[in-house]
């Protein structure tokens, strides 16, 4: 069962598919860790034209491998599985792991949570597909709120033989239907322990084929491994090890303070800074070999008068990098119950799908997408495709930039989960 295999070169390829892949966070990471992607399942337009503008059109060392049988578009994954289920299954034996963060929308504790929205039930579709490969091993990332029940007061579900049964979170639920097959091991991580300039609190669920454990002495703990991981990866990406990266480290080259503005590149009507080069380590770290190249998505918003003046007023009167008090909301006319200014010496509270949830921290404005990607740890090179925002009732249906970047996996997350299950394949599985 998902016994690997070995290339021309003699060498592991190490391949995954990746599930809800949203606009690419995860499967970037894990090529970052040496991982080799065969291809991702995404079905919404806009998300996929990013991810396939830079891991499958992009750099040729950092793209899918993708089948000659499966066009290059989205696909919704119950309308993937039924029309593929045949070559899905021939899989086996081939692919290593099966990754995915199936939506999260209904589980969220800063949204609407709803234990109704269909969105939730998707992961049916992530176990079908498990269990037609059979992969070695399972990588499941999601917010912290799948692990978390709907409501304290419930009535009890009830059976088909009318018994009732108290009523589970969808990270249990889940569990239950991989524990036949598969050891899981599951818990929540920060972002902001790995480097990345945000807090994030992530709930992650790593499983191994039984199989593989059979007769094998090898004790393995993932999140053991993650820990044991974490110095290494953040010596090795020349990070803090002693304290997190702060907002300020991150997107201060981004200001558009003592900047020229000009009109923005891909939106014409709007404006954005004519980008000079890298502050800080970490800014150079993520812009890389551009060698001081404006990376995208640098539109900077068009707020009213009004508008930034209740921004201005934030940053004068409210605490920074906590959300704004009742009081506060109430004192300032603000019916929104989520909203944070930043504070530049701290990492960034949990990058959303809302780009007016977070205020920068030095500007009456909220952040650019490249702003929000930078605190995502994605890096320069990655570029985001699609409208910047929408509204209305195009919301439930489209995928625009601030919604891939707020719903993406930060990639240095996916690298250092790349990295542990690399070294659980060391473990556990045969070399040929």
């Amino acid at each position: 069962m998902g016994k690997r295999g070995k290339n021309k070169d003699n060498k592991d390829p190490n391949l995954f598919i990746d599930l809800f892949a949203g606009c690419g966070g995860l499967s970037l990471g894990l090529m970052l860790a040496g991982w080799k992607g065969l291809f991702a399942i995404e079905g919404n337009r806009d998300a996929f034209e990013t991810l396939s503008h830079n891991l499958i059109n992009g750099n040729r060392d950092m793209c899918y491998e993708w089948p000659y049988w499966l066009p290059k578009k989205a696909y919704e994954i119950n309308a993937f599985i039924k029309k593929y289920r045949s070559q899905i299954s021939k899989l086996q034996n081939k692919v290593l792991l099966i990754a995915g963060g199936p939506p999260c929308q209904g589980f969220s504790l800063y949204g609407k949570r709803n234990k109704t929205d269909p969105r939730n039930w998707l992961f049916r579709h992530y176990l079908d597909i498990i269990k037609l490969v059979k992969p070695s091993f399972i990588l499941l990332e999601n917010v912290r709120g799948i692990d978390v029940e709907f409501g304290k007061k419930r009535r009890q579900t009830t059976n088909k033989n009318g018994v009732g049964r108290p009523p589970k979170s969808f990270s249990k639920l889940i569990k239950e239907r991989l524990e036949g097959d598969y050891e899981i091991h599951a818990g929540l991580i920060k972002a902001v322990d790995f480097g990345v300039p945000q807090l994030r609190p992530r709930y992650i669920m790593l499983g191994i084929d039984r199989n593989l454990l059979k007769g094998n002495n090898t004790q393995i703990d993932p999140f053991e491994l993650i820990e044991d991981y974490r110095l290494s990866f953040l010596n090795e990406k020349k990070l803090p090890i002693d304290r997190p990266v702060n907002v300020k480290e991150a997107i201060s080259d981004l200001e558009t303070h003592g900047k020229a503005l000009i009109d923005c590149v891909d939106s014409p009507r709007f404006k954005q800074i004519d980008y000079d080069s890298p502050q800080t380590y970490y800014q150079e770290l993520l812009h890389g070999n551009l060698n001081g190249v404006a990376p995208n998505s640098l539109r900077l918003p068009k707020h009213r008068d009004k508008t930034v003046k209740r921004f201005s007023t934030i940053l004068n009167t409210c605490r920074r990098g906590v959300q704004l008090s009742q009081e506060d909301r109430e004192r300032l006319g603000i019916k929104k119950q989520r909203i944070v200014a930043l504070n530049e010496k701290r990492p960034s509270h949990t990058i959303t799908t809302l780009p007016d949830d977070i205020l920068h921290y030095s500007e009456p404005r909220i952040l650019t997408v490249r702003e929000s990607a930078r605190l995502q740890s994605f890096p320069d090179w990655f570029a985001f495709k699609g409208n910047y925002t929408t509204g209305g009732h195009r919301r439930v249906k489209d995928c625009p930039r601030y919604t891939q970047v707020g719903n993406a996996v930060p990639p240095f997350i996916a690298e250092i989960l790349g990295k542990v299950v690399s070294e659980m394949t060391e473990r556990l599985l045969p070399t040929n």
